[in-house]
């Protein structure tokens, strides 16, 4: 499978391994993002990351991109044989009204109940292919096909933060207040990013989510549990 170098400035280099959403590509996405991590690359100051690309910054006063591809080179060879560590989350969501205000929309345009969206939103593990938009914000794969619906068309100026949304093939949390234009089915209590913690955000490419439908009494119990600082989602460590 051919790979692409792109500079990007001239303090990072990005390598493009195709151009689709893809759990193949984004894997190799990862295992690279691994590798580089696993073997300390001279002047890689940060690694982003994304669909089907991965983002290398570096420092140009240690290395330079033509160095950065012959390192980036040796490697491919061996990403196959990189383990990787990721972590299931179990996302506990509230399907509600009051949570849910595109439920019914979704419902109407996929000719489905609002019990059976919510049972295929609920029945699928999910892949966090990448973070990003929004600080925290997670691109989860692959959606049902009966759920896939465009975008909006007249995105929100305010999406309330913690909203579960579904969108083309993917479904996605907003971290935050924020506008968005992707259609709202619930909404989970749990915090999604913290700047002042040491990993700021919850989730990582490569993780794993299951959602969890939850009562509106739930919702409110959790909630306040994480205002207090008492709460993390239920998690495992697997090994891929």
């Amino acid at each position: 499978m051919s790979v692409r170098f792109l500079p990007s400035g001239d303090t990072a280099l990005v390598v493009e391994f195709g151009d689709r959403v893809d759990r193949e590509l984004n894997a190799r996405v990862l295992r690279l993002d691994a590798a580089l991590r696993e073997h300390a690359i001279s002047g890689v100051v940060e690694t982003v990351p994304t669909f089907r690309s991965l983002c290398i910054h570096y420092d140009p006063l240690q290395t330079g991109a033509a160095e950065l591809i012959g390192a980036v080179q040796s490697l491919l060879g061996q990403e196959s044989r990189v383990r990787r560590e990721a972590t299931l989350w179990r996302v506990p969501v509230c399907y509600e009204n009051q949570y849910a205000p595109d439920m019914a929309y979704v419902a109407e345009r996929t000719g489905l109940s609002a019990d059976r969206v919510i049972a295929l939103h609920c029945g699928t593990r999910y892949h966090v292919y990448m973070i990003g938009f929004l600080p925290g914000f997670p691109y989860l794969g692959d959606l049902p096909a009966e759920l896939e619906l465009a975008r909006r068309t007249d995105p929100r100026l305010k999406v309330p933060g913690g909203s579960v949304a579904i969108a083309t093939s993917l479904t996605g949390i907003y971290p935050v207040e924020s506008p968005g234009g992707w259609h709202l089915i619930g909404a989970t209590p749990i915090r999604l990013f913290d700047a002042k913690q040491k990993t700021p955000s919850l989730f990582a490419p490569g993780d794993q989510v299951i959602f969890c439908p939850i009562s509106r009494d739930d919702f409110n119990r959790v909630r306040s549990a994480v205002t207090a600082g008492g709460y993390r989602p239920q998690h495992g460590k697997l090994v891929l």
